[in-house]
């Protein structure tokens, strides 16, 4: 029984999956990614932005899900008008390495857990941004799990893409997708 039971969440995960990288395909989505697997929590002491070596990066299972993710929606045909990203290594890594378009730091993109940054600034700074933009236009963000719950209200995986669209003042989460680590 139990493995019926799994084999058939497994199916609808798969069906959901496939489902939800549909909705990529459409103008106006702003997709938002949590950068792939970065092992740990926060980043050590000593963190210093332009410098890699001081911060928590994607480790070799991180790299291949990013590389795998892009893969994914490059097949699905999906393409995006803008690439952004935190300037957190591993946020830049994953979108550099996703290969889906010019890769553009955006500083309101960057964690603020921890104390790091501020939530309540950054996030509307990042909302402004999205705002700015031509209605039409497709976004990928490559940010962090506090960044993208303060934006949706939603908990997001490690190489998660929570996809929106805009609305009058809020980004409505019409579908997720992940390829796993």
């Amino acid at each position: 029984m139990r493995l019926l039971l799994t084999l058939i969440l497994s199916s609808y995960a798969s069906f959901a999956a496939a489902q939800d990288i549909e909705a990529l395909d459409q103008d106006g989505v702003v997709a938002m990614m949590r950068h792939a697997l970065a092992p740990g929590t926060g980043d050590p002491g000593g963190f210093e932005l332009r410098d890699c070596s001081t911060q928590r990066n994607l480790d070799a299972r991180g790299r291949a899900q990013a590389r795998r993710t892009g893969a994914a929606l490059r097949e699905a045909g999906i393409a995006f008008d803008k690439v952004w990203s935190s300037r957190w290594c591993r946020a830049r890594d994953t979108a550099e390495l996703m290969e889906m378009g010019k890769v553009i730091e955006q500083p309101a993109l960057d964690s603020f857990f921890a104390g790091r940054g501020d939530r309540e600034d950054q996030t509307a700074a990042t909302l402004d941004l999205i705002q700015a933009l031509p209605e039409q236009t497709r976004l990928l963000i490559v940010t962090h799990q506090v960044n993208i719950t303060a934006l949706t209200g939603r908990g997001v995986s490690s190489g998660e893409i929570i996809i929106t669209r805009r609305g009058s003042d809020v980004l409505d989460v019409i579908g997720r997708h992940l390829i796993a680590p």
